[in-house]
């Protein structure tokens, strides 16, 4: 007997992105209070910083209370309704296709799996970058000065009053380094998890049902991604909050400009400032989106039949 995958082909087409946008969105209400820590660290400038993220969500709980760490948490699941589905969702979608005939995942050729990161990452981030912009804006708008806040509600609010202060462009201010960023982050985590899996099959069990198996590799996948993306995602929260000055000119032109300004005035290790933070906000999340998958596809996937 078919399952509902061979008989429906709209359910096929559209499973990929439903599971994809429903595990992103579970990891993302997980770990929603390091993100708020990453990007307070992220948005320091000058000599006297706070590195220690426990410090950091001391000091955020004490200001504005424990519920402070979920702020900017609608973008964010809007950014993951966004960004995570698409380049999840395309991301399967291509390597289902192109699978060699009972193999799985991780025996597709190096170079077709990276350009499936790739598409599926650029893509993903394109489509992402709005609600990206808009959870940035809503975890820094406490640091603005009183006149210059805006007092988001949540995701939708911070879309309108975006599109009203800033019209179109303000919802791809960064939109360049966020690509970057979401190429980066892709080739890292989805070039990685098959190939974790398929090797520690022998000491961690079965790819397909063991969950240890599947968390392990998954956090080793969101390890590599987050070492490589750091920069760029360093360089692109700084570009999303940036201002114009008196004359309206913005602080950084480009990437490459705010790479060279960074390196020069705050020194190349700038760009992984708040690493420990990416790391433990960044790894968890992938790990997670992983679990959430597998454990979603098998469920379906017995449910099917």
């Amino acid at each position: 007997m078919s399952n509902l995958q061979d008989r429906n082909p709209t359910w096929k087409a559209f499973r990929p992105f439903f599971v994809g946008g429903l595990s992103a969105c579970t990891a993302t209400c997980c770990i929603q209070p390091l993100d708020m820590v990453k990007v307070q660290i992220q948005l320091q400038e000058g000599g006297n910083v706070i590195r220690n993220p426990v410090v950091m969500a001391k000091t955020l709980i004490a200001k504005d209370g424990f519920l402070s760490l979920y702020r900017g948490l609608s973008a964010g699941i809007l950014r993951q309704l966004t960004y995570g589905q698409s380049r999840l969702g395309i991301f399967r979608t291509l390597t289902n296709r192109v699978t060699p005939e009972g193999k799985t995942a991780a025996d597709i050729p190096f170079l077709t799996k990276m350009g499936c990161s790739l598409t599926a990452g650029g893509i993903g981030a394109l489509i992402g970058t709005p609600a990206d912009a808009a959870l940035v804006r809503m975890q820094a708008d406490t640091k603005l000065p009183i006149e210059q806040r805006r007092g988001y509600k949540n995701g939708l609010d911070a879309f309108f009053k975006m599109a009203r202060y800033e019209g179109l462009n303000g919802f791809f201010v960064g939109a360049t380094p966020t690509v970057v960023r979401g190429l980066a982050i892709n080739v890292g985590m989805l070039m990685t998890y098959d190939t974790f899996k398929k090797n520690l099959s022998g000491t961690l069990g079965d790819p397909k049902t063991s969950v240890l198996n599947q968390a392990v590799s998954g956090f080793l996948s969101g390890w590599v991604a987050a070492t490589v993306s750091l920069p760029f995602d360093f360089i692109k929260t700084r570009m999303q909050k940036s201002k114009p000055d008196a004359n309206g000119l913005m602080p950084y032109k480009n990437v490459i400009d705010c790479f060279k300004k960074v390196s020069a005035e705050e020194g190349v290790m700038a760009l992984y400032q708040g690493y420990g933070t990416f790391v433990i906000r960044i790894t968890p999340h992938i790990m997670l989106t992983w679990v959430f998958m597998d454990t979603v596809n098998r469920t379906l996937t017995e449910n099917d039949m």
